[in-house]
């Protein structure tokens, strides 16, 4: 149940960093999160077909709006932990393909939940000079507030998500536990064919 919940509202919000120009990305990394969510959650708000729950319609405005906001590769390499090193080139890019399509539908699966949430920013510890922050906002709606962290790294002018951190559980290291252990049990093939498997199921 927790986990679901994680996965609903990490997904909720992601959706909330669409597509940047080129003068937002120059912007500071809060006030970057706070322009992007507020203009895509308001075409989110308007757009019939996500609201009626458009799956193909959803799964595109995913992978349009929030992957190039996402050090996929970084993501990726982070959840896989010490093993990362040990996988082939190939191992490496299927994992990342796999690990990818697997987000991308469980955002797809919560961006329909979007409604009436709001994102407040809070204070910024740092400086939008430092190559790594975290920004904290909280997402208000219905029922309590959430609270949910960042991590951006500073990729040449902009900005690139590569953890985040709802309700004290950090996603990375969360799927690094589950993956650690298909790995010792099954290795790195095992991994990708779990991965694989279950991503297959949910196209079914």
């Amino acid at each position: 149940m927790f986990l679901r919940r994680l996965a609903l509202f990490f997904s909720a919000t992601l959706l909330m960093f669409g597509a940047a120009s080129a003068r937002a990305d120059a912007q500071a990394p809060d006030a970057l999160i706070k322009q992007v969510s507020t203009d895509v959650l308001e075409s989110l708000k308007a757009d019939k077909s996500v609201k009626a729950g458009d799956l193909q319609k959803i799964i595109a405005l995913v992978d349009a709006k929030v992957m190039p906001h996402v050090n996929f590769q970084r993501m990726t390499s982070s959840a896989v932990g010490r093993y990362w090193r040990q996988a082939t080139p190939e191992q490496q890019k299927r994992l990342q393909d796999e690990f990818k399509v697997l987000l991308v539908r469980t955002y797809s699966g919560a961006l329909a939940q979007v409604k009436d949430q709001t994102v407040q920013l809070k204070p910024m510890r740092g400086s939008a000079a430092d190559p790594e922050v975290v920004v904290k906002t909280e997402v208000r709606g219905q029922g309590d507030p959430i609270q949910l962290d960042y991590r951006l790294e500073k990729v040449g002018d902009g900005w690139k998500i590569y953890d985040v951190n709802v309700m004290g559980v950090w996603l990375v290291e969360n799927y690094r536990n589950s993956f650690a252990q298909e790995i010792g049990a099954n290795g790195i093939d095992g991994l990708i064919g779990k991965l694989a498997e279950r991503n297959k199921a949910a196209r079914g």
